[in-house]
C-alpha cells in the first residue's frame, strides 16, 4: 500500500512539473544520457522510432557511462535523464544513489554484446599481442623485469621492449577516461586478464583484493597512455594522422570505421563479429540501458522506444543494430530481457 501510495506521488509530481506535451511547460520527448559505445545504436533506435511513430525523436547525449548514471541517478522528474546507456553493468555504488535520490524502481535491459579493440592505422601492420603484453605496456606498476615478486614503476618506453617480438615504436595509446564504461571493461578484461598471467599477483586477489585491484586497474600516468574523452571518432581521426599510435573503443566504432584502421590481435584472436559473438575474443562486454520506471507513463512515448529497441527487427541476428555492429545476444537471452522490458521489471539488488 505504502508502495503503490509513493509511486502516485511520484507520477503526480512529475505529471505537474511536466504538465500537457502541448502546453510546453514541461517535456514531450524521451532525454537519454551515456555510454559512448552504445550511443551510435541508441541514436539508430532513436531515428527510427522517430520516423515511425507520431512521437519526437529522444534527445541523445554521449556522456560516457559514469557520467550518464551520475545524471540518471540524481532524482526523478522531467529535469533528470530517462534513460541511461552504460557499456558494463550498474554499479552497486550507483544503484544505491539511485536508491538515496528516490530513483527507486529501475528497469534494466541488456542490449548485446561489444568487443573492446586495440586499433591502429591501415598504414601500419597490425599488432598481435597478448593481455600480458597489454597490462606490461599500460600498467602504472609492472613487475620488476629482473625477477622476484617486485613491482616496479612502468620502465618500458617501447613495444619492444614489452616484448622482443614486437614492433621497436614507442607505446602511444589514446584512450578513454575514467567515467567510461569502456575504460572500466578495458582494465578489467585486458589489463586484469594479463596480470593474472603472472601467478604471484594472481595469488594476491583472494588475500588482499583491494592491492590486487589497484596492480590490475591503474594505468600508468607519463604519457604513454593518452585520455581522449568519450568521442571516438576523434581517436579514429587521429590513429589516421598517426600510424604509430593505437586507440582503445568499442568494436562498432572499428566495424564503422574499417577502411581507416585495423584491430590488434588479442592473444592470437582477431576482433571480429564472428570472433565475439562465439565468445572467443578475449576482450568482449555486454551492454546496457536503464529506465526509470517513475517516467514510463508520464513522458511520451518511452513504452514505444523501448518497444522498438527490443524488437527483431532492431537488435535481433538480422537486425538493423547488427549492421552497426552490434553483437545480438541468443535468442533464449532476447527473449528474457523482452519479456522483462514488457513486463517493466525492476532490479531489486546489486552485488
Amino acid at each position: 500500500m505504502r508502495k503503490t501510495l509513493g509511486l502516485l506521488i511520484i507520477t503526480a509530481l512529475l505529471a505537474i512539473t511536466s504538465g500537457p506535451a502541448s502546453a510546453g511547460s514541461g517535456r514531450d520527448y524521451i532525454n537519454i544520457v551515456g555510454s559512448s559505445t552504445v550511443y551510435p545504436f541508441a541514436t539508430v533506435v532513436a531515428e527510427q522510432f522517430g520516423k515511425s511513430t507520431a512521437y519526437k525523436t529522444p534527445k541523445i547525449e554521449s556522456t560516457g557511462s559514469g557520467g550518464g548514471l551520475k545524471l540518471f541517478c540524481a532524482g526523478v522528474g522531467v529535469e533528470h535523464p530517462d534513460i541511461t546507456n552504460t557499456s558494463r553493468r550498474i554499479k552497486h555504488s550507483e544503484y544505491t544513489q539511485c536508491m538515496a535520490n528516490g530513483v527507486k524502481e529501475i528497469i534494466e535491459v541488456k542490449i548485446g554484446y561489444d568487443g573492446i579493440v586495440l586499433a591502429n592505422s591501415k598504414k601500419a601492420a597490425p599488432l598481435k599481442l597478448t593481455r600480458k603484453d597489454i597490462f606490461l605496456a599500460l600498467a602504472k606498476e609492472v613487475p620488476d623485469p629482473k625477477g622476484g615478486e617486485k613491482l616496479i614503476l612502468n620502465p618500458y618506453k617501447s613495444w619492444k621492449d614489452v616484448n622482443p617480438s614486437l614492433p621497436d615504436k614507442a607505446i602511444e595509446v589514446l584512450g578513454p577516461p575514467p567515467t567510461s564504461g569502456t575504460r572500466d571493461a578495458f582494465v578489467e578484461l585486458a589489463m586484469e586478464g594479463g596480470a593474472k598471467k603472472f601467478d604471484w599477483i594472481a595469488a594476491m586477489k583472494k588475500r588482499d583484493g583491494k592491492a590486487y585491484k589497484a596492480i590490475c586497474h591503474t594505468i600508468r600516468e607519463d604519457g604513454a597512455y593518452i585520455e581522449a574523452g568519450e568521442n571516438d571518432n576523434l581517436i579514429v581521426q587521429k590513429l589516421e594522422a598517426n600510424p604509430n599510435a593505437l586507440g582503445i573503443f568499442g568494436f562498432s566504432f572499428l566495424d564503422q570505421n574499417m577502411d581507416k584502421v585495423q584491430g590488434s590481435y588479442v592473444d592470437a584472436v582477431q576482433p571480429t563479429f564472428e570472433n565475439i559473438a562465439d565468445g572467443q575474443y578475449p576482450v568482449s562486454r555486454p551492454l546496457f540501458f536503464y529506465i526509470k520506471k517513475a517516467h514510463v507513463d508520464v513522458i511520451p512515448g518511452i513504452k514505444e522506444y523501448l518497444a522498438e529497441f527490443t524488437s527483431d527487427k532492431a537488435w535481433g541476428p538480422e537486425g538493423y543494430l547488427s549492421e552497426k555492429g552490434l553483437i545480438p545476444m541468443p535468442d533464449t537471452e532476447r527473449a528474457e530481457f523482452h519479456n522483462s522490458v514488457n513486463a517493466l521489471s525492476t532490479l531489486t539488488s546489486i552485488e
